[in-house]
Formats: C-alpha cells, sequence, structure tokens
C-alpha cells in the first residue's frame, strides 16, 4: 500500500474546512494572519507538488492561487481571504482544461492509475468525466466569487464550506453510478 504524505492529508483537510477556518480566524485573528497562513500553505503544497508526480497543472495552479490571492489583498484582505475557494476553482478549472486540449485528460491520467491499459470507448469516457468536471469548476468558481463579493460571511461559509461539496460528491456519485454502465457496454473490450 502507497504511503500518504503528511502535507498532502494536511492540505487537503485545511481546503475543505477553509471556509470554517477562515470566517473563525478572520474574526479572531484578522485577515492577514488567514493570509500569511495560507501563503505558507500554498508555498509549501507548490514545492513538495514540484518534487513529486503531481501534474504540473495542478502545482502550479497553486502558484496562480498565492498570486491571485496577493494581488486581492492590496486592495482588500477579506475579499482576498474569501476569493480563495473561487480561486482554487479556477486553477483546477485551468488544470483541467489543458488536459483536454493536450492529451491525456485528467480523468485519463486517474483511472489509467488503477487500469493501465485503459481501451478507447475508457479513454472517450474519461474526456467527457473531464468537461463535466470543467463545466463544475467553471460554475462553482462563479457562484463562489458571487458570494465572496456579494454575500455575508454566513452565506458565503455555508455555500464554500457546505454547498459547494454536495455538488461535488454529488458529481462523485453519479459518475460511480455510471461508471458500470459504460464498462459494460455492448462492444467494450474488456
Amino acid at each position: 500500500m502507497r504511503k500518504v504524505d503528511a502535507s498532502v492529508v494536511l492540505f487537503a483537510a485545511v481546503s475543505i474546512l477553509y471556509p470554517l477556518l477562515a470566517s473563525f480566524a478572520v474574526r479572531a485573528f484578522g485577515p492577514w494572519w488567514v493570509l500569511l497562513a495560507l501563503f505558507a500553505l500554498l508555498g509549501l503544497r507548490s514545492a513538495l507538488g514540484l518534487q513529486s508526480k503531481v501534474p504540473g497543472g495542478l502545482t502550479y495552479g497553486l502558484l496562480f492561487v498565492a498570486g491571485a490571492l496577493g494581488l486581492v489583498a492590496l486592495y482588500d484582505s477579506h475579499l482576498s481571504v474569501r476569493l480563495y475557494p473561487a480561486f482554487m476553482n479556477i486553477a483546477m478549472l485551468i488544470a483541467f482544461a489543458q488536459t483536454l486540449i493536450k492529451p491525456p485528460s485528467m480523468i485519463e491520467r486517474f483511472a489509467r492509475l488503477v487500469e493501465p491499459n485503459l481501451p478507447e470507448r475508457g479513454v472517450r469516457y474519461t474526456r467527457a468525466v473531464t468537461w463535466t468536471w470543467c463545466i463544475f469548476f467553471g460554475v462553482n468558481a462563479t457562484i463562489a466569487a458571487y458570494t465572496a463579493a456579494f454575500s455575508s460571511w454566513e452565506v458565503w461559509t455555508i455555500y464554500n464550506g457546505v454547498i459547494s461539496y454536495i455538488g461535488m460528491g454529488a458529481i462523485f456519485a453519479l459518475e460511480f453510478l455510471i461508471r458500470p454502465f459504460f464498462r459494460n457496454a455492448p462492444g467494450t473490450p474488456q
């Protein structure tokens, strides 16, 4: 079994809990302390990603997020804290979309970790799933940016800390339910 890097687990946990943590930390410590912690975490994760086999688009996306947050912070530090989910969605959209232009698609890369000899039908299917994620990231980034700019902290926290994850979970669940139909379809090489 492959050992999981503790920094990956930490980054995932902070990313998932970010809206709740940020909402509390901004009130308790101020936005600059939240941004400094976020910059440190993004820098560490980027450095570790560059050393490992993480796709470059995902690693460079974190640097994009840090840069975008820094630029916004010069104007409005509270808004910068709240734009993190939107910028992360934009970074994911770019990372996934670039693999549609220069294959293999992001989901195909993940699928080949489990099934190295993915048949052509699987390649087409994973490309369609990558498109689905691109659409999700685009819509989610738009809503996250809207809540950051025009909503209360409570609405921002609920959308970015709960509703967006329900949407993500729904796509995972739907894809998990649909996948066997594509795998077992007539004429599919096994």
